[in-house]
């Protein structure tokens, strides 16, 4: 096919595969996703990582990479994939889906702001005795809502930052593990017992399989590269590439840079605010042992807030177009879709930003900054592998009915080969996201661990029963439209 432009047309402008590889890689996983897991697993979330690469992440990024070469011309979005394969009812439920699960981590990276800041001004962890949680919360919801003001202004230009931030952000990931191991290698002795095979053995409990949704939390994502395919000269054969760099980026990160970690942190008795400040502890220890002092701790804090600032303003859009963008507008009441001079949802932002002030209220009943910044961390962890779940079930329902539809890559060319495999991360997924509502930072049968069993209960519900009550809305709003005809 002659792709040369006819006179007085502009050449088009391509992303290369690798490119769609490293944004997409940016926007799934950051260093500060391989301490989670580390808190709540220690050196055998070694063993955890290296079996979800193998059974699960791969397989993730390639069947991602098969679906978004069936819709190449659709843009990819999940919702659009779940229409397509079974029918708009579903669609819609996964656009709500979508939406609500980036709510909490909207909160999150709002509190992450706050903390990265704390760290640039302070210069260490002390932000909980200058900031009652109140005020956290307070000072959480307004970051939130002054994005939502100057959205119309900077969304386009965070857009570009965010992508500049997040490989800055893999930048000082990569910095962290090949300065931790060359530590090692000129005598540093490491704080865990990382040349023993015995540390890395899993302890199977409740416990243990309660904080693997965070993992999946961690690297889920891939889906999101497909609505870049259209940017790509030849998606059918360049995207699976960008899917395999995904995944092999990802491996590297998650399994080097947890055995990094345990070169600077005791992985038997690690600080109770490592979720939070644990990044910050890491870069500090680096500078310490390099003899540098705190350069590499601003390094990390500055390319933090910068990230996380980004983040939140594509966030903020993101999450509030989704509905109005890709949902039919039987589901949803008019006032919901209503857009301003601009083009812009503003009821959606109102929306978004009265669910984010009921995460806050409810993350202020906790009794510190530290518990407050572990819970919403933690809903992440159920909410995300929810819709993650999604994916698989679109996968599913490609492959039942794959005689309807042309892709131009096929992950497992056995038909049930694929659906086992596809079945097996939909369980792997659902069974994960279920486990995390049990607490993961309390002990069971403490006062503690019925109050953040109920706020997971709690906020499940609002954030995805909300999206059933919007139809029937949508119907008696219709209903009264039609008796004034």
């Amino acid at each position: 096919m002659n792709e040369t432009p006819l006179l007085g047309q502009e050449k088009p402008k391509y992303m290369s595969w690798q490119v769609l590889g490293l944004l997409t890689f940016v926007t799934v996983i950051g260093f500060e996703n391989i301490l989670y897991p580390f808190q709540n697993q220690g050196l055998s979330v070694i063993f955890s990582w290296i079996f979800l690469l193998l059974t699960y992440i791969v397989p993730y990024a390639l069947i991602s990479a098969q679906i978004g070469t069936t819709f190449t011309h659709e843009g990819g979005g999940l919702a659009t994939w779940v229409r397509r394969t079974t029918n708009d009812t579903l669609g819609y439920v996964v656009s709500w889906m979508y939406w609500s699960s980036t709510l909490p981590y909207l909160v999150d990276v709002a509190n992450a702001i706050i903390v990265a800041l704390s760290w640039l001004i302070l210069g260490d962890n002390t932000l909980d005795h200058y900031m009652s949680p109140m005020w956290f919360g307070i000072f959480t919801f307004a970051v939130i809502l002054i994005f939502i003001v100057l959205e119309n202004v900077f969304s386009r230009a965070m857009e570009i930052t965010s992508l500049i931030g997040g490989a800055a952000m893999f930048i000082m990931g990569m910095l962290f593990v090949f300065m931790a191991f060359a530590a090692v290698a000129k005598g540093y002795h490491p704080a865990s017992n990382i040349f023993d095979l015995s540390a890395f053995k899993p302890h199977f409990s409740v416990h243990y399989f309660s904080t693997t949704g965070l993992l999946i939390f961690a690297t889920s994502g891939a889906e999101l590269g497909a609505t870049y395919i259209q940017q790509v000269r030849n998606p059918k054969k360049e995207f699976p590439k960008s899917m395999w760099m995904l995944a092999i980026m990802t491996g590297f990160l998650i399994i080097f840079g947890s055995l990094a970690l345990g070169v600077f942190f005791d992985a038997n008795h690690l600080p109770d605010d490592l979720k939070m400040n644990g990044a910050f502890y890491a870069f500090q220890y680096l500078g310490q042992q390099w003899h540098v002092g705190k350069l590499f701790l601003y390094m990390f804090a500055g390319t933090q807030l910068v990230f996380m600032l980004a983040q939140l303003a594509v966030l903020i859009d993101a999450a509030s177009r989704v509905l109005s963008a890709d949902t039919a507008v039987k589901f949803m009441p008019k006032w919901l879709l209503k857009k301003n001079r601009q083009g812009r949802p503003i009821h959606s932002y109102l929306l978004t930003a009265g669910i984010c002030l009921f995460l806050i209220l409810l993350a202020g009943t906790l009794p510190d900054i530290n518990m407050i910044f572990n819970w919403l961390l933690n809903l992440n962890g159920i909410v995300s592998p929810y819709k993650t779940a999604w994916v698989f079930v679109a996968f599913l329902a490609l492959r039942a009915q794959q005689d309807k539809f042309t892709s131009g890559y096929t992950f497992i060319k056995n038909k049930t080969g694929a659906m086992i495999v596809g079945g097996w991360c939909f369980l792997f997924t659902f069974v994960c996201a279920t486990m995390g509502f049990i607490p993961q930072d309390t002990k069971f049968g403490t006062a503690a661990f019925d109050h953040q069993m109920w706020l997971n209960i709690i906020s499940v519900i609002v954030l995805f029963g909300l999206g059933f009550v919007m139809p029937a809305l949508a119907r008696h709003q219709n209903k009264k439209a039609a008796l004034k005809n």
